[in-house]
């Protein structure tokens, strides 16, 4: 078909020749160039290209290309992607009736020509993605942290993309405690059953899988493409309505930050976009390649894992070799003030990083001692703001470098100043866990762990329960318990529970309005589970069960009948409806 146009071109060029006579219409043939030259992108004619840019025109070519001065004759055009852009004629300007009839003509032939060739733009990309993209359907148990007993079924629907290998790439966000995941390709029709193949709730990927070879006839593999430091224009694809909508979006920012569900750092992309409900692993990509997954959407501001993390992780995970991301479990402060790194032995222009605090729980094997300056971390010298000059995004802060191309357990180097000394360490990456942290940010494929003890409510305090409080739980969230989302574990106590309420009953009269009170001991034992809760009240303190709260102004002791204490959790459980009187999870992975 394209060489039957090429000729149909040739025979119109001919007869164009004949046909026009007049000196205006010469004028628009002849611009002094060799007559073998072509429009942006290489494929219009030399007769359409001068139809369509006019004389006294600057004509700036999109990559690289010539500028040529043409006298203006005709109005502002732009012809694809790097198309010319001509300036009206001057006041006066006018051509005959015979010169528009023509003209006309010839715009009739641009057309056409740009309809079936697509000359001057890029190749529609479209296509393929609509053969890559897919609709992923979770079905999973959503449990209420304030009645941890209870729970519900939800269902969300976010994207995915073929990548290979019978695999589907997607987000981990919602795939924890799910029951049933299905997928739907081209947008619509008949859903297929998948199955989780692998999932890293840190890194938020998971590869998913079909076991029918009949859903994969058609698909296309996406390849991943990491954007340079000059690239920012990309596209937003996701399917709504059995259509895959495509939204232009803009880079705004390149940072370190932590995942939408983990407190490990890695680069993260902002776009400013009009998108509207985004942030499900929708597809960004630029042409043909993936440039990440949209994680979460606030506004006109759309969050990007970057291909560059799903590369790291994927290629660690088919080696075998993933055993989680990692992060810096140390505190520091930037090294900006030229004093206190002078008091710690630094000459010359102020560099590097202070380490200020290394937690003690959970123990790391870092290498690392409090008051040493970080100059430099796998290569990479570290300036006094904490930032390292990345070589594909350019100055991003170094709690990138643990996941820049590395996986928890490797080993980095680092040049550290140590009492007015440089010495190289080896660094062996931790790998993150959500235990490390005194308030855990989240607890997944698991029910909640609680106690029912007449009537008395413990729970550990995890994150997702403070969160019950709303977007603005930091300020809604009592304030005791908030408080301790700033405070370290420590090997004596790891992690705290606490009486998030008293269901009411005879047994626990007068104490009914007790609640977000921290659990110190148990009947004189420690506690820092629920499990030890429920060991310690086993062995009560002659007739009676003592509970120890931290320390508050108006109450720290609570005393119940031990002889009774059976009776009346039955007797509440009855009452409420509750079908078990305790949760562990221990019990629940066995």
């Amino acid at each position: 078909m394209k060489d039957g146009f090429n000729s149909m071109l040739r025979n119109f060029n001919i007869w164009w020749k004949r046909r026009c006579r007049s000196p205006a219409l010469h004028l628009l043939q002849n611009d002094g160039g060799p007559a073998s030259r072509t429009a942006p992108g290489g494929c219009i004619p030399l007769f359409l290209h001068r139809a369509l840019v006019s004389p006294k025109c600057r004509h700036e070519r999109g990559e690289g290309g010539s500028s040529i001065e043409r006298q203006a004759l005709v109005s502002p055009k732009r012809l694809g992607e790097g198309g010319s852009s001509c300036r009206p004629a001057a006041a006066g300007a006018r051509l005959n009736s015979r010169v528009y009839g023509s003209r006309f003509t010839v715009f009739l032939a641009v057309g056409l020509a740009l309809a079936l060739l697509g000359c001057g733009r890029k190749n529609d990309s479209a296509g393929f993605w609509k053969d890559s993209v897919v609709v992923v359907e979770i079905n999973r148990k959503h449990y209420d942290y304030f009645q941890p007993w209870s729970r519900r079924n939800e269902t969300f629907l976010k994207g995915g993309v073929v990548i290979g290998g019978r695999e589907i790439l997607t987000t981990a966000d919602r795939l924890q405690d799910r029951t049933l995941v299905r997928v739907r390709k081209h947008g619509r029709g008949q859903w297929w059953n998948a199955k989780v193949k692998w999932l890293d709730y840190h890194a938020n990927m998971a590869l998913l899988t079909v076991d029918d070879p009949v859903f994969w006839h058609g698909t296309k593999t996406a390849r991943l493409a990491d954007l340079s430091r000059d690239e920012s224009s990309v596209r937003v694809r996701m399917w709504k309505d059995g259509n895959l909508e495509d939204w232009q979006a803009e880079v705004s920012k390149v940072a370190v930050g932590q995942g939408e569900m983990s407190f490990s750092c890695h680069v993260v992309l902002e776009l400013t976009s009009n998108v509207s409900n985004a942030g499900w692993s929708e597809i960004i990509t630029r042409d043909d390649r993936l440039v990440g997954l949209a994680s979460s959407h606030e506004g006109n501001m759309l969050r990007v894992l970057p291909a560059s993390v799903i590369r790291s992780v994927l290629d660690a995970q088919r080696k075998g070799a993933f055993q989680g991301l990692s992060y810096f479990p140390f505190y520091w402060q930037p090294g900006e003030n030229a004093a206190n790194l002078r008091y710690l032995g630094q000459t010359g222009g102020p560099s590097g990083v202070i380490v200020t605090q290394i937690p003690a729980w959970p123990p790391h094997e870092d290498g690392l001692k409090q008051h040493d300056v970080i100059l430099n971390v796998d290569g990479f010298e570290v300036d006094d703001k904490g930032d390292y000059d990345d070589p594909t995004y350019g100055y991003l802060m170094f709690e990138n470098l643990p996941n820049r191309n590395h996986v928890a357990g490797d080993r980095l180097k680092m040049t550290v100043l140590r009492n007015g000394r440089q010495e190289q360490i080896s660094y062996r990456l931790p790998p993150v866990d959500y235990r490390a942290n005194l308030v855990p940010m989240a607890a997944f494929d698991q029910e909640p762990d609680y106690l029912i003890a007449g009537g008395l409510v413990f729970q550990p305090l995890v994150l997702p329960y403070l969160k019950g409080w709303g977007e603005e739980w930091a300020q809604r969230a009592p304030f005791r318990l908030v408080y301790c989302t700033h405070e370290d574990p420590a090997k004596e106590r790891p992690s705290l529970v606490f009486l998030s309420q008293v269901l009411p009953d005879a047994y626990n009269r007068g104490y009914q309005d007790y609640r977000f009170l921290i659990v110190d001991k148990v009947n004189g034992k420690s506690v820092s589970r629920v499990e030890d809760v429920a060991r310690a009240l086993k062995s009560p303190m002659g007739d009676f069960h003592i509970v120890d709260f931290m320390q508050t102004k108006a109450f720290r002791r609570l005393v119940l009948d031990a002889s009774s204490l059976q009776e009346a959790t039955g007797r509440v459980l009855a009452r409420y409806g509750i079908p078990k009187d305790h949760s562990f999870v221990s019990e629940t992975r066995r």
